[in-house]
C-alpha cells in the first residue's frame, strides 16, 4: 500500500514538472506585463528614454529574455523589486549580449556590466538595488550612459497617492529627475 502511494506520487510530481516545462509562446510573453517608458537622465543633462517590458513576478523574473536571439535599441526590459535587495543575474539560455543597468533605490544607476550570451556566472552589483534594466549590449557606451545617471519609469505625472510612498512596478518617480 505503502510502495503504491509513493509510485502515485512520484508520477503526479513527474506530470507537474513535465506540464511547468511544456510553456507555449503565447503563456511565455503573457508572463510580461505592458510595456513601460523608462527615460535616463546622464549627468551632462542628455535624455534617452527606452520602451521596457516589466519582469514583475518570479516566472518572468527567471525567464527574462532567455531565447531572444535580437534586442532593438531602444527597447529592454526592466526587473523592479518591491525591496531594495542584493540582485544576482546570468545569462543562461540568453543568445544576445546585454548591458546590465543596477538602478538603487535614489534612481541612480550604481553600476553598468556585461553580460555575455549563455554565459552562467553571476552578475552583480554588490550592493542593494530597486531595479535592473537589460538592453542591447554597446548602447549603454553610444549613449554616454554612465554610473550616477538618473532613472525613472512610468507616468509621473499621476496626481494619486504620494508618488514617493507607493511601489508599483510600473511606476518609479523618484525626486530629482525632473
Amino acid at each position: 500500500m505503502m510502495r503504491s502511494k509513493l509510485h502515485m506520487i512520484v508520477a503526479l510530481a513527474f506530470l507537474l514538472t513535465v506540464g511547468a516545462c511544456n510553456i507555449s509562446s503565447d503563456e511565455r510573453s503573457s508572463t510580461h506585463s505592458d510595456a513601460v517608458d523608462l527615460q535616463i537622465r546622464t549627468v551632462t543633462g542628455k535624455r534617452h528614454t527606452f520602451t521596457v517590458e516589466l519582469a514583475v513576478d518570479e516566472r518572468s523574473q527567471q525567464r527574462g529574455l532567455m531565447g531572444r536571439s535580437a534586442l532593438r535599441d531602444d527597447h529592454g526590459m526592466l526587473f523592479p523589486f518591491p525591496v531594495p535587495r542584493m540582485a544576482s543575474f546570468w545569462m543562461k539560455d540568453t543568445p544576445v549580449a546585454l548591458d546590465l543597468l543596477f538602478i538603487r533605490p535614489d534612481g541612480t544607476i550604481a553600476a553598468i556590466l556585461p553580460g555575455h550570451p549563455n554565459d552562467l556566472h553571476p552578475i552583480s552589483v554588490g550592493e542593494p538595488v530597486t531595479a535592473v534594466l537589460e538592453i542591447r549590449q554597446g548602447r549603454a557606451r553610444a549613449l554616454g550612459l554612465a554610473p550616477g545617471d538618473r532613472v525613472r519609469w512610468g507616468d509621473c505625472t499621476d496626481a494619486g497617492a504620494p508618488l514617493s510612498q507607493t511601489w508599483r512596478p510600473d511606476r518609479f518617480c523618484p525626486e530629482g529627475l525632473d
